[in-house]
């Protein structure tokens, strides 16, 4: 039996929603907000400019996973997601809400997770270590917006 992992995180950022969400959609500038354990990162573009898929490793839980994520706008200017193209199940939203000057950044994803015992521990452990992995992108994803916001 397939369990569902899942994990999320959710930050104010001091810029607008709508340079927040274009941050988020430039996929290789997107890229400068991951932090460790995501490397190798690289962009498929569609050559019209947009990115139709992203491909990364992630050093999680032990092991070295490589992801290959097609992007999707399902409503653009407020939702991005990241399916994996492979077999974990790895769904990935970003949500970006105004609030006032602000935005309001949510990251959930979701994922198949082991059966047994394995598969226990892991819906334990991966949802505490995303949350902060998550909280670490929304504080680069921050710090970059305060940047941007003072140049």
């Amino acid at each position: 039996m397939t369990h569902i992992v899942a994990a999320s995180a959710e930050r104010t950022i001091d810029a607008p929603a709508d340079k927040v969400y274009g941050y988020l959609a430039d996929t290789q500038l997107h890229s400068r907000f991951l932090p460790p354990p995501f490397y190798d990162f690289h962009v498929n573009e569609s050559g019209m400019g947009t990115a139709d898929a992203v491909r990364y490793k992630i050093d999680f839980a032990g092991g070295v996973r490589e992801l290959r994520m097609q992007v999707t706008e399902p409503e653009p200017g407020r939702t991005l997601v990241h399916t994996d193209t492979g077999d974990s199940g790895l769904v990935t939203t970003f949500t970006v809400t105004p609030h006032g000057e602000q935005a309001r950044v949510n990251i959930t994803s979701r994922f198949d997770g082991e059966s047994g015992v394995a598969g226990f521990v892991e819906r334990i452990i991966a949802p505490r270590r995303l949350q902060r992995v998550y909280g670490k992108e929304l504080a680069r994803l921050d710090a970059y917006a305060r940047e941007q916001r003072a140049s």
